[in-house]
């Protein structure tokens, strides 16, 4: 294996196997550039959770905006972590809380941004917004984006 290579997925234990089941975990590999601020979004209109009082499943588009400092989360693991949720009861604030709380973890960002957009049940639909870090820097990509 290339130095290069070798020094870009130190660490990184889910990239590059079979996707044979979920994971509790973020990894997350170095950022080449930390001197640039920008904007990296990650979206999906397939997560999964299940109410935990009732045991119905919830669906939800979920987009997390972050800003990479000196780690950028790796696609797959967000992936399997989400994937995670699958079975597990959790309610829709709650969910929305952990998948920062697990970012800002595992890469130290300087700002991050979970949205959970939940499809309607009971006739009513929620959207639940969390963030945390550096708001001014977020507003001025957030602008250009």
């Amino acid at each position: 294996m290339s130095q290069a290579k070798e020094e870009n997925t130190e660490g990184l234990t889910l990239l590059g196997q079979g996707a044979t089941k979920p994971q509790t975990y973020l990894e997350a590999f170095p950022n080449r550039y930390p001197d640039h601020p920008y904007l990296v979004v990650l979206h999906t209109d397939e997560f999964t959770a299940v109410c935990p009082v009732t045991g119905q499943p919830d669906f939800a588009s979920i987009v997390i905006r972050y800003i990479p400092d000196k780690k950028v989360v790796e696609s797959k693991s967000l992936k399997l972590y989400l994937w995670s949720f699958r079975d597990r009861g959790v309610f829709h604030e709650h969910v929305v809380n952990e998948i920062l709380d697990e970012l800002w973890r595992v890469c130290e960002p300087l700002w991050a941004q979970v949205i959970g957009k939940f499809n309607v049940r009971g006739g009513i639909d929620i959207t639940v917004t969390t963030e945390k870090g550096d708001h001014e820097l977020a507003k001025r990509l957030l602008e250009t984006s």
